[in-house]
């Protein structure tokens, strides 16, 4: 009877054994996949602002692209950081909501990731738009901008024209590397959104930031790019268009001197051009645009964002 217990005790240790053995098994050629992690940068959210994406992928990928509010986003990978890397924005007109981020990875081929490998794996995570609203303010300016002759009207739709081959010229390479800097050392006279009336009847948005400096100033590059356009415009001024690549353009309006021509390569903090009042301007001073895939951005934000 006791050779017949003992027995029985030894089989049900040999089968736990077994399981357990069993289990290890399965746990090694299946590990557990890590979490999708998404942060922005700026935490908050509002219509207008860049955005800095940061992705970490559950398993190593080898691609990661997206898509947010209808545009498509390419990433870089940080290896400092071990994390995926994207500029991004929200337009002006966006309304206040929840908005899908949606994610698309490819993992490499051989690598040792279970049922994932080599395949195409995705995710979405919903990220909330905050409303902001912008001050509005009245200008004065010679009249022959807001009621323009039939030869300046001539001039505004040659200038829109240009401007539109210009932007469809963008780089799909990213060309910007770190922090943008700001293109001179001065303090802000107005800022991205206000609405402003011209000659109490023409309405538009500011969609830059201006900078109070006198004529001659240097202006200097944010950060490295290819000039797309160097040219007197109608309501721009002498103006100037880096492209920074992946749909990100800065824009320097009002100048007084070209440094700088069309085709050229620059780098961050090189002297592009001469600061003035041409153009539609109410006084000398610097403005400065940001364009991301066609919707323009706060370019104060763009300049307190730490990016890679």
């Amino acid at each position: 009877m006791r050779e017949r217990v003992c027995h029985s005790a030894a089989l049900i240790v040999f089968v736990l054994v077994a399981m357990t053995s069993k289990l290890s098994a399965v746990a090694v050629a299946h590990p557990t996949a890590g979490a999708w992690t998404v942060v922005n940068q700026p935490t908050r959210l509002v219509n207008g602002t860049p955005v800095l994406f940061r992705v970490t992928t559950p398993v190593p990928v080898r691609k990661l692209s997206g898509n947010w509010l209808g545009h498509q986003i390419e990433f870089s990978f940080d290896a400092s950081h071990k994390s995926w890397f994207a500029l991004a924005g929200v337009g002006q007109e966006t309304k206040p909501g929840p908005y899908p981020l949606e994610l698309h990875a490819e993992t490499p081929p051989g690598q040792p990731a279970g049922p994932s490998a080599g395949q195409a794996i995705s995710f979405e995570k919903k990220i909330r738009v905050e409303r902001q609203r912008y001050p509005r303010v009245l200008l004065k300016v010679p009249g022959r901008y807001t009621a323009p002759s039939p030869e300046d009207q001539r001039q505004i739709a040659q200038d829109k024209e240009t401007k539109t081959e210009a932007f469809k010229t963008v780089s799909a390479l990213r060309e910007w590397k770190g922090s943008f800097a700001a293109p001179v050392n001065a303090e802000i006279s107005d800022v991205f959104g206000v609405e402003r009336v011209f000659n109490g009847s023409v309405q538009s948005t500011h969609q830059g930031l201006d900078f109070r400096v006198p004529s001659g100033t240097s202006v200097a590059a944010v950060n490295s790019g290819h000039v797309i356009l160097a040219r007197p415009l109608f309501f721009e001024g002498n103006c100037v268009v880096i492209d920074h690549g992946q749909g990100l353009l800065t824009l320097y309006l009002h100048l007084s001197k070209f440094l700088i021509k069309e085709g050229d390569d620059v780098d961050k903090g090189q002297a592009i051009a001469l600061s003035g009042g041409t153009g539609r301007a109410t006084g000398p001073h610097l403005h400065l645009a940001v364009r991301w895939q066609g919707v323009y951005l706060n370019p104060q934000v763009l300049l307190q964002l730490k990016l890679p």
